[in-house]
């Protein structure tokens, strides 16, 4: 029987405050069993942007990262709010280790090919080096990934964090039992977004093509589930979607989507 491993990706609402972010990463280092953290950067990177002049573009709710971009991108997501994680799990008596796609060779990644519009050095996922991150778990290690990757040819890729967590949940379930955690600033997928209780506490396959009939699954929660049921679909065992609560064990209400 496979060993269980959790991936647990969280937004940048949960980074950017103080409080949640202390709170979220207790939860985490008393979570039993091997474990990995994915994360994004949040405003952040776009408020240093700012601060030196650099204009963040955004198209549909994704950032275009120019040359400009991704040097701040790397600074903020591979530096300040990395680093800032990993020492505060290292109080919570939690032996992390800071990575980015780069480090060990751990996520491969292209740059994604211009179609309507140019994303800049956006990176797609190729695949993940289950050994590399195999090796620093079976040591005690607990892998913090950032979202960044690397194309294998010296370029740094800014990528989706949502995306990287999946991906290592689909990479890692050859060898773990996997389930995939998105913790964010709702309890889970709510069935009316103005009543934050109304979490619909499981969705499979059916439900799924039920709930997106009747426009309850939209906006930015489409690719968040389209994210769920492709790694489902790649063998990952579960995926749960909820506040930071849902890492506490006696905490029932969140999202469970299984196949």
């Amino acid at each position: 029987m496979k060993q269980k491993l959790s991936i647990i990706k969280i937004g940048g609402n949960v980074i950017e405050d103080e409080n949640q972010l202390a709170k979220f990463l207790s939860s985490f280092s008393k979570m039993e069993g091997f474990k990995i953290l994915v994360h994004g950067g949040g405003k952040l990177a776009t408020q240093l942007a700012e601060k030196l002049g650099i204009q963040s573009q955004l198209v549909g709710g994704r950032r275009i990262t120019d040359e400009e971009s991704l040097k701040v991108i790397t600074m903020v997501y591979g530096g300040l709010t990395n680093k800032n994680i990993v020492a505060q799990l290292q109080a919570n008596n939690c032996n992390a280790i800071g990575l980015s796609g780069a480090d060990g060779n751990t996520i491969q990644a292209h740059k994604r090919p211009v179609k309507t519009i140019d994303y800049g050095y956006a990176g797609d996922v190729d695949g993940i080096n289950a050994t590399t991150i195999n090796a620093l778990l079976t040591s005690g290690l607990v892998p913090v990934f950032c979202a960044i990757t690397h194309n294998g040819k010296g370029q740094l890729l800014n990528t989706n964090a949502d995306t990287i967590a999946s991906e290592i949940a689909i990479g890692m379930s050859g060898l773990y039992e996997t389930t995939l955690y998105y913790c964010f600033e709702k309890k889970g997928v709510l069935m009316d977004v103005a009543e934050e209780n109304s979490v619909v506490k499981h969705i499979n396959s059916q439900s799924y093509q039920e709930l997106l009939d009747q426009n309850i699954i939209a906006d930015g929660m489409l690719p968040k589930l389209e994210n769920c049921f492709h790694a489902l679909n790649k063998k990952v065992h579960k995926v749960c979607i909820g506040d930071i609560s849902m890492l506490q064990p006696t905490k029932a209400l969140y999202t469970t989507i299984t196949l």
